[in-house]
């Protein structure tokens, strides 16, 4: 398959082989992830690869997707504002900047972009990839089991490993409802434009190998309800030293 149509047929993968990634492969997806673009050059994420299976265990209960424990390779991405804080002190320099939002969505930008970088890097490299954005369901517990300092905080976990499955390509709503030239598009129906692609999608739930249900795109969104669990995270931030307002 060439690099296009492995970007085109990306799906989520939850189950995996046993198999470790070989070391010099694991390196060249940590480097990709290093040289991804950064704001304004400052590098302002981190990676923490989970090598401790007690740990990865209880981030798997944080998630509360036991599958996160088996995963072969897990990273967690992270706002790395510390590291500049630190260097920045050591040459006696001080300055409020390092706290504000600006820096902080630096580093949650950095961190995002690093992780797709590593994921369409793996995946080319014949891997399977799963995102973990249950990671922010108890960001304190998080930032006590990685030892995170100050002007830190965790943005999405990342697992990679040889796929154990092929589940369905799940489809995606048709272009013209989300990419827009020169200025926002408004429609007078969302559920007339996405008609058709809610067939499709009733049609994916009905067809698939797992999890079969009747359901669709629109049905989710107006199901969908807030996580209470992550409805502090601008507080937390604030804990870990950020400021959102001036």
């Amino acid at each position: 398959m060439n690099p296009i149509d492995v970007l085109l047929n990306h799906r989520t993968i939850r189950e995996f082989k046993s198999s470790p990634m070989p070391p010099q492969q694991l390196s060249i997806l940590l480097d990709i992830a290093k040289r991804t673009a950064t704001s304004m050059g400052m590098q302002s994420f981190s990676i923490i690869r989970i090598v401790n299976p007690e740990l990865k265990a209880a981030i798997a209960e944080v998630c509360n997707q036991e599958y996160v424990a088996r995963v072969p390779e897990l990273f967690i991405f992270i706002v790395d504002a510390y590291r500049n804080s630190r260097i920045a002190r050591e040459q006696g320099v001080t300055s409020d900047s390092e706290r504000d939002s600006d820096r902080f969505f630096q580093g949650w930008t950095d961190a995002a972009i690093a992780a797709q970088n590593m994921v369409a890097a793996a995946e080319l490299g014949g891997f399977g990839t799963v995102y973990f954005g249950s990671i922010l369901n108890n960001v304190p517990k998080m930032i006590e089991l990685l030892k995170l300092p100050e002007l830190t905080f965790p943005v999405v976990g990342l697992g990679i490993g040889v796929p154990n499955q092929k589940p369905q390509l799940k489809p995606r709503m048709p272009r013209e409802a989300n990419v827009f030239d020169d200025s926002y598009t408004v429609f007078d129906s969302y559920l007339e434009l996405l008609e058709d692609y809610d067939e499709e999608m009733e049609q994916y739930y009905d067809m698939r190998d797992m999890n079969r249900r009747v359901d669709s795109f629109t049905k989710q969104i107006a199901g969908k309800k807030a996580v209470p669990l992550r409805q502090k995270l601008i507080q937390q931030a604030e804990a870990q030293g950020f400021k959102f307002t001036i």
